[in-house]
């Protein structure tokens, strides 16, 4: 009898935890395809954008990760249609994978509302190309704030705007502040990188909206103790690279990192599967689209509803979470035994670190803020990574930060010229 072909498309948190829940089962061929070599660990991808960690630090090689399975076959390429009436994946390299089960882990891209011009003025955060771009325009704004000659074109360049105050806005926009009051006025001669503005810009009523109100106000305050520029209750109106408009109010500003919103990939269009406004596909209770028992969604491309009717987050915890799910069902099909069921979404917690030395911990009853929860976002990231030399090499970054005050990944990785061309 042929082996039962599996098909995971991505390489993220649902993806491999699929792969690694269907470990030692036989009978199996998994075929793993991501249109990057590495799996990477979202979480800490704002801190290679701001210079604390290297990009080797937060990724790992897929093909390592399994080097030792010989039943994952990983593919480097990208996926670019489904044929479910043939059960074949179509890759944009031409060749067509076959399979008896088919999931779905492709993630999300940035969302501008309908603006989409603004990507290449207002970069996102998803992926390490992403990081390394930020981290080198926030780098590039410091030099060339040194090179200015006018006053005005000056504030510009020492100007930060972050569009978003969910976690990754609110992470972003601390460490921002504490590399220009901390880490870099020794190192400049004519500029006072401490008179950098940071804003957070957020169109709610509060910055970190998923978490308690008394949460959200402690972020808040403790943003705007490291200077942090907090802007609620107003949307962006337009973005150029001469600055952004809040409101009716134009701020110029040369550097924008975009945490607002997210679109899901095109998974639903390629199955002609229903989907939200957002673009994820609508799965049932199984994690499987409606009309076909062999395709499963899961991760940031799939509207899960919980029992009370809310979706469930776009976060690593829940993407995991469905991703071992998923291969639950795989194996009880495979061997006969009962489904798993109802798929339940189990909340770990939210968590947030506003700078080093502050974090926010929403578990629902238990709530922590300050130092103590700084120390607890630490170790609980640490714990998440994958491998011993990657936990090591984070601890120490971190620590070496504590203790030196410097961030070690400080570089400028791709050439551009310091001078605007304008």
């Amino acid at each position: 009898m042929a082996d039962h072909k599996i098909v995971v498309v991505g390489g993220g948190f649902g993806g491999l935890s699929t792969v690694n829940g269907l470990k030692n089962v036989p009978g199996i061929r998994i075929t793993m395809v991501d249109r990057r070599n590495h799996h990477l660990f979202q979480p800490l991808l704002y801190q290679v954008a701001t210079t604390v960690l290297a990009t080797s630090e937060i990724a790992w090689p897929i093909r390592r990760l399994y080097k030792d399975r010989k039943d994952v076959t990983t593919l480097l390429d990208e996926v670019i249609g489904v044929d479910r009436k043939t059960k074949t994946v179509m890759l944009s390299s031409g060749n067509v994978l076959p399979y008896d089960t088919l999931v779905l882990a492709t993630g999300a891209r940035h969302a501008y509302f309908g603006h989409d011009e603004w990507e290449s003025v207002a970069p996102g955060l998803k992926t390490l190309e992403d990081a390394t771009t930020i981290r080198r325009r926030v780098l590039l704004s410091f030099e060339r704030a040194e090179m200015e000659e006018k006053t005005a074109d000056l504030d510009a360049h020492l100007t930060f705007a972050i569009i978003g105050a969910g976690p990754t806005g609110v992470e972003m926009a601390g460490m921002i502040a504490e590399l220009a009051n901390d880490i870099l006025p020794p190192e400049f001669r004519k500029i006072d990188t401490t008179k950098t503005r940071v804003l957070l810009i957020e169109a709610g009523p509060r910055v970190l909206p998923a978490f308690s109100e008394d949460l959200s106000a402690y972020a808040r305050a403790a943003l705007e103790k490291l200077g942090v520029e907090v802007r609620t209750g107003k949307p962006v109106t337009n973005i150029t690279e001469e600055g952004v408009t809040i409101g009716d109010e134009f701020v110029p500003c040369r550097t924008v990192v975009w945490a607002a919103g997210v679109q899901a990939s095109p998974a639903a269009k390629w199955l002609e599967s229903p989907a939200d406004r957002a673009g994820r596909a609508i799965v049932g209770a199984n994690l499987a689209i409606e009309s076909d028992p062999d395709v499963f969604v899961v991760g940031d491309t799939a509207l899960v509803l919980q029992a009370d009717g809310k979706p469930v987050p776009g976060i690593a915890p829940a993407a995991k979470q469905q991703g071992s799910y998923v291969a639950k069902v795989i194996k009880a099909r495979l061997t006969g035994k009962p489904a798993p069921g109802p798929f339940r979404y189990r909340h770990q917690g939210s968590l947030a670190t506003i700078g080093k030395r502050a974090a926010v911990i929403d578990f629902g009853r238990f709530k922590l803020k300050g130092g103590l929860a700084w120390w607890i976002w630490g170790l609980a990231h640490i714990y998440f990574l994958i491998g011993t030399r990657s936990r090591f090499a984070v601890a120490w970054s971190w620590l070496w930060i504590l203790l030196s005050g410097q961030h070690s990944a400080r570089l400028i990785t791709q050439k551009e010229t310091l001078r605007d061309e304008s």
